[in-house]
């Protein structure tokens, strides 16, 4: 039989553990809240400058290549923005996208390296020994996109440079406060969507259209991993929130069964007692 006295301390142990996951349940809502309304305002813009640049590539035609971010080569070396997160406690979103980005490095027949955003994504890929450009930690729990324009430059400027031949960024992009969803993107060369005729506005561009090509191709790569990131944070919260809600109803249940076996417990000790002063009773008479 176990001591009640060390049930009492198996219990006081998880209530102090149940306190702080409630606490931290409590913080990441908090922080989920604005992490997904930042995401969720970011998606139109996405969408709007992806509209100009295939209506700009629709404007030049086979002449939109001349521009670097656009030039399409033979594919000697591969870059990938992989984006995690600097804490853990946040079920197994880091997991998932540690695992998507390692069997796609498998699966490459040309080296990749690696730009890591995060603490979890960037310790994995050490472990591994994966070969690694730079790498980024510390970002906030509302970034600017100035704050993430260091890395778009890594990117563009290598890409530019020919030391890289192909991008792609792998983030956690949100769904619902349950659902996140590992996601793998090529982001260059830029690849310029195509607009039917029917749906094709007409724009007028100042001063040209060639100067606005080359100012908003740059920006839609900034854009572009600026937006991972911000559904990468708004994924890691909720992620975050569920897990530690799901540890708080886990302690809950443990400190039921453990006050049930305590009670079970004290019960036989009563019973034991009891019966050893029924027994001492009757020896005396």
């Amino acid at each position: 039989m176990i001591s009640p006295r060390l049930l009492r301390r198996r219990i006081r142990s998880v209530q102090s553990t149940a306190k702080i996951t409630k606490a931290m349940e409590m913080i990441a809502t908090a922080k989920m809240k604005r992490a997904q309304e930042q995401a969720l305002a970011g998606r139109p813009y996405s969408d709007k400058i992806s509209q100009v640049i295939a209506d700009l590539a629709a404007e030049f035609g086979k002449d939109i290549a001349m521009h670097p971010l656009l030039e399409k080569r033979e594919v000697k070396k591969i870059a990938v923005v992989h984006i995690t997160t600097d804490r853990g406690l946040c079920g197994g979103l880091n997991a998932n996208m540690n695992r998507l980005t390692a069997n796609f490095i498998l699966q490459q027949d040309v080296p990749v390296t690696l730009v890591t955003v995060g603490r979890k994504g960037r310790d994995f890929m050490h472990r591994h020994q994966c070969a690694i450009r730079a790498e980024f930690t510390n970002i906030t729990d509302r970034p600017t996109l100035l704050e993430t324009l260091p890395i778009s430059h890594v990117v563009i400027d290598d890409y530019t440079n020919g030391y890289i031949d192909q991008v792609y960024v792998a983030y956690s992009r949100f769904v619902t406060t349950m659902v996140q969803n590992a996601t793998l993107e090529p982001l260059l060369p830029i690849e310029p969507a195509v607009i039917p005729k029917a749906e094709t506005k007409e724009y007028i561009y100042e001063p040209d259209s060639r100067f606005v090509l080359s100012e908003l191709l740059p920006r839609f790569v900034e854009m572009r991993i600026y937006h991972a990131i911000l559904e990468a944070i708004a994924s890691e919260q909720s992620a975050r929130m569920v897990a530690m809600r799901n540890a708080s109803d886990n302690a809950k249940e443990v400190i039921e069964e453990l006050t049930l076996t305590l009670n079970k417990a004290r019960q036989e000790m009563i019973t034991k007692e009891l019966l050893d002063i029924t027994g001492g009773a009757e020896v005396l008479h």
